[in-house]
């Protein structure tokens, strides 16, 4: 059994490694620092494959896909992402769009390719990673970040249903936290304003849920309820405390 995981470089995504290693998965794992991913591929139990390469580009996108559609992959896990906080019209429109190559066209791109092996095969799971953004009628501060996220989000809903409607045996999921304790922050220049979980616990969450073929994954007891409550809340007053939340993070 064979698991591709991008992003696997820190936080969730290596997390994540080190559970399916515990599994006796074989694992690719991609990220842009080939040293990180060196280090990783050392102290992991099982047979690891490593590439580094940066999925903002589409075009070594495509190239991760010709360089492992004959490994017959089981598991694809779609982590790697990142963001950015401030006004619109201030954050750089290069950084904006590297963000929507890397959390969208790659995660389209991948999932696309990969899919299509597995209908084939009638056997996978892929694992979309998303956030509790996902759900939000807008992100003020963080607008292109939350915008990306509910295109994951919505995007594998699709594909959900599609499967299911066709009776098939692959699984597609959703994973969607709130704050987690990674490097998130640290790019996207932010603080939590809320206590975040550990990537290792939501990493490991998120791994068991996808095996029961579950479409939403929200780790968490309290983000759980924040997503059932705000169903109540009318868009702009959610859109107010968003704001609110997201100018906390702010350095």
């Amino acid at each position: 059994m064979k698991a591709l995981i991008t992003g696997a470089s820190s936080g969730i995504g290596l997390e994540m490694a080190k559970y399916l290693a515990k599994k006796k998965y074989e694992l690719i794992l991609v990220a842009r620092s080939k040293e990180k991913l060196e280090q990783i591929q050392q102290k992991l139990p099982t047979k690891t494959t490593i590439i580094a390469l940066d999925l903002s580009n589409e075009q070594k996108v495509k190239e991760l896909y010709i360089l492992t559609k004959n490994e017959q992959i089981d598991i694809l896990i779609n982590n790697a992402g990142f963001g950015s906080c401030g006004n619109y019209e201030d954050l750089s429109l290069a950084n904006d769009l590297k963000m929507i190559d890397t959390n969208i066209k790659a995660v389209h791109i991948l999932t696309k390719s990969f899919l299509k092996d597995m209908i084939n095969r009638n056997h996978g799971y892929i694992l979309n990673v998303a956030s509790a953004a996902a759900f939000q009628p807008g992100g003020p501060l963080m607008a292109t970040y939350y915008a990306t996220k509910s295109y994951v989000y919505s995007l594998t809903e699709a594909i959900y249903y599609e499967l299911k409607k066709r009776k098939s045996n692959i699984s597609i999921s959703c994973l969607a936290p709130g704050p987690v304790h990674t490097n998130f922050n640290q790019v996207a220049q932010v603080k939590f304003g809320v206590k975040a979980m550990n990537s290792k616990d939501v990493a490991e969450y998120a791994i068991d849920q996808m095996f029961k073929k579950k479409l939403l994954i929200i780790p968490g007891f309290k983000m759980k309820c924040a997503k059932f409550f705000s169903r109540f809340i009318s868009d702009k007053m959610l859109l107010k405390i968003t704001y609110r939340i997201q100018k906390q993070k702010l350095k």
